[in-house]
């Protein structure tokens, strides 16, 4: 085999080098893991915020359910003061059933509040629930993905290195300075550098080439570095 057409082979290796490292790049789990650490992450921040929410909204109820009691036990106290007949003046008396009515009135606005606290709780309850289950849901795919993605990553990473292997094997023999004039194409022109003479057009860019660059393609010495004039790949007849 001529160095040209090895160089073909060594730019068939290149290609499907490429092909497996896009592949590892894009793939379908990696992309989905991606969305679904995402989704954990808003789910997070989400339920922290309404965690905040619910808990302060806890806080305030046990504040209330404090002065309930508070209120309660008062009220409970002068009930017991008033009964025991060691208040008998009528003035005293009709004060402390004053109290009593104004505790009443407090007892019924705290216990107004905290029916209102508790119908605020009931659907933060319900969303911190519902995010803690879709939280669970998604950090076992999570999970699962992973797995997966170190799998594919662990098949792809052996055929590179298979194909790696081959390239530098088929490259080795290979003149330094077609090398660098190959690599230095495949730079610049999306990974390909070299291409076959398909009939009469150029198997890199797939334009047809003109009469004249046929024939003097066809002139020229097997072993002679052409390039295609459309794309400039180097073509290997």
């Amino acid at each position: 085999m001529d160095d040209l057409h090895a160089l073909l082979a060594v730019q068939d290796l290149d290609t499907q080098g490429d092909q497996l490292r896009h592949r590892r790049a894009h793939l379908p789990e990696r992309a989905r893991l991606d969305e679904v650490t995402t989704e954990l992450a808003a789910i997070e921040t989400g339920g922290a915020e309404v965690s905040a929410r619910r808990d302060e909204l806890l806080r305030h109820q046990a504040e209330l359910e404090a002065e309930l009691a508070d209120v309660e036990r008062r009220m409970t106290e002068l009930d017991r003061r008033m009964r025991s007949g060691l208040v008998t003046a009528p003035r005293d008396l009709q004060a402390m059933a004053g109290q009593i009515e104004s505790m009443k009135r407090r007892r019924s606005d705290l216990e107004d509040a905290e029916l209102e606290v508790m119908e605020a709780l009931d659907p933060l309850e319900a969303q911190v629930t519902a995010l803690q289950e879709r939280w669970a849901v998604l950090d076992a795919e999570a999970g699962t993905l992973r797995v997966a993605v170190a799998e594919v990553e662990a098949a792809i990473d052996g055929e590179l290195a298979t194909v790696v292997a081959a390239r530098q094997a088929a490259a080795a023999p290979l003149p330094p300075g077609l090398m660098a004039t190959y690599e230095r194409l495949r730079q610049r022109l999306g990974g390909v550098g070299a291409a076959p003479l398909v009939g009469s057009s150029c198997g890199g860019c797939h334009l047809t080439l003109s009469a004249g660059d046929l024939d003097r393609l066809r002139r020229l010495p097997p072993d002679t570095v052409a390039t295609c004039e459309q794309c400039g790949r180097i073509l290997v007849r």
